[in-house]
């Protein structure tokens, strides 16, 4: 099975001497979670895009510094994309970045929330139309987001939320599934990441909250049961 990341970002200058680009990080996460998949790698942001959403089996898009209502001119051959591979019915897993413009071009809508910017380890509830995924009650990933879908689509179902993030997670039909946090990203990567953006971008106060949890004993995540999750969906999805 080839799978196509639409890369919309990737790792920033600062930390690209430590860690792989957003796409690598995808294609470990699979890798740790056993999945056997090809990949292509488009750079969408530089707008290098497939020559249809019928060039790979399944297509993934990534976390972003930008934001999706900025409707640059690759953001919106990005949502005519997005909006092909769902008339194909071809299985597409979005995250952060990418589930905010999965929610665009499938008329919901992002804006910056008004709680502020989340950062480090959250915890999301699963709700029942996560069954068809997993039994567990929870899952706890990196988040780094100040935007959120604060309208879905009406062809959106929640499967995950959380008092932070009220769609943290969403699926359409039967092909579709979105994460507002990055279960790619680990540990080490967030620390250094959330201490990257600390004052200049991400409040101090709300940067060393999000510290805190990446730094506590025992911290950690859920990612690799929700690479699990992630392709089985694309494999089932495919099918």
């Amino acid at each position: 099975m080839k799978i196509g990341i639409l890369a919309a970002g990737t790792t920033p200058d600062e930390l690209t001497d430590r860690y792989d680009s957003y796409a690598q990080m995808f294609i470990n996460l699979f890798g740790k979670a056993g999945a056997e998949f090809e990949y292509a790698v488009f750079d969408v942001r530089d707008d290098i895009f497939p020559q249809s959403a019928a060039e790979c089996d399944g297509w993934i898009i990534s976390g972003s510094k930008f934001n999706v209502y900025q409707k640059l001119p690759w953001m919106l051959k990005l949502e005519a994309l997005i909006r092909d591979i769902n008339d194909l019915g071809k299985p597409l897993i979005g995250i952060c970045f990418g589930h905010q413009i999965i929610a665009e071009a499938l008329g919901g809508k992002v804006d910056k929330y008004e709680g502020g910017w989340g950062v480090g380890l959250h915890t999301y509830r699963l709700t029942g139309d996560a069954a068809e995924l997993t039994d567990m009650p929870e899952f706890t990933i990196n988040a780094m987001h100040q935007d959120q879908v604060i309208v879905k689509p009406e062809s959106a179902r929640v499967f995950a939320e959380s008092d932070f993030c009220q769609y943290a997670g969403l699926l359409y039909g039967d092909n579709i599934m979105t994460f507002q946090a990055h279960p790619e990203f680990t540990i080490p990567f967030e620390q250094d990441l959330v201490a990257a953006r600390k004052g200049s971008v991400v409040p101090d106060d709300v940067a060393e909250a999000g510290l805190e949890t990446v730094h506590a004993e025992g911290a950690a995540t859920d990612s690799v049961a929700v690479g699990k999750w992630m392709a089985a969906f694309l494999n089932k999805a495919a099918q």
